[in-house]
């Protein structure tokens, strides 16, 4: 089997906080997060990353030209993850492998984390396989249903989940593991049937699953990596995180 590629979703614009930089770019603890989320993929054992960029791509690729093994997919329309994701597929065809999906405003990705998910994935060989946590105040996060083996059964976003499914603390924190081929299938089959228009990556395990493949959900990710940065007020959260775990600027 070839080795583990990442496709790091890096196209947004940082409008939230109240920054021109992409979101990506923005530096915590004086450092643009990106690479952050890259020293983790690396150290886990992914051997190449495909950074979907967008918005001022061409600085995005600039700040990261001094880093091997990364290439580069342009998503020139904000059509939702899935679509986001969709952009890389051209650079997956010969792929056979483990393709790990994360979001490139999350620095505190775990090296040990990609690691787990990474063995798991050798060893169990599932179509697709979830990187979940499960935390006190699930609000405003998707939920991870089991049914009654344990076994995953699908992702509940919070504003279409039951009163019994919002008090499920598994939550979906948007890492993936797929086989690339199952991967490419799932997108292929993507509709936008919600009100957005969009694509959403979260139905690929659903669907998936309902072709009788094997979707697996493992709550391997740690409390920090429930912490991403869409504000001002979250950013100074995960820097006070980060220098608590011993992050160096």
């Amino acid at each position: 089997m070839s080795g583990p590629v990442a496709i790091v979703m890096a196209a947004g614009q940082g409008t939230r906080m109240k920054s021109d930089l992409p979101k990506v770019l923005f530096p915590v603890l004086g450092r643009p997060m990106m690479h952050f989320v890259l020293d983790a993929l690396e150290a886990g054992g992914v051997t190449k990353v495909i950074a979907v960029v967008g918005y001022r791509a061409e600085d995005v690729r600039t700040e990261l030209a001094g880093r091997k093994n990364v290439e580069y997919a342009r998503q020139t329309e904000r059509l939702g993850t899935g679509h986001a994701v969709k952009m890389a597929a051209p650079l997956l065809t010969k792929h056979q492998g483990p393709v790990l999906v994360v979001a490139g405003d999350s620095p505190l990705i775990q090296s040990e984390s990609v690691r787990t998910l990474l063995d798991h994935f050798r060893q169990h060989q599932p179509a697709c396989l979830l990187g979940t946590l499960h935390k006190a105040n699930p609000h405003g996060l998707g939920r991870i249903v089991r049914d009654a083996a344990g076994q995953f059964a699908g992702i509940v976003e919070e504003k279409d989940a039951t009163d019994d499914q919002r008090r499920i603390t598994e939550v979906n924190m948007s890492t993936y593991v797929f086989r690339g081929p199952e991967l490419l299938h799932a997108l292929n089959l993507l509709q936008p049937n919600n009100k957005q228009g969009e694509y959403y990556l979260t139905d690929c395990p659903g669907i998936l699953r309902r072709e009788g493949k094997r979707v697996e959900a493992l709550p391997v990710l740690k409390p920090c990596e429930a912490l991403s940065i869409n504000t001002i007020d979250e950013l100074a959260q995960v820097e006070a995180e980060m220098r608590q775990l011993g992050y160096s600027q």
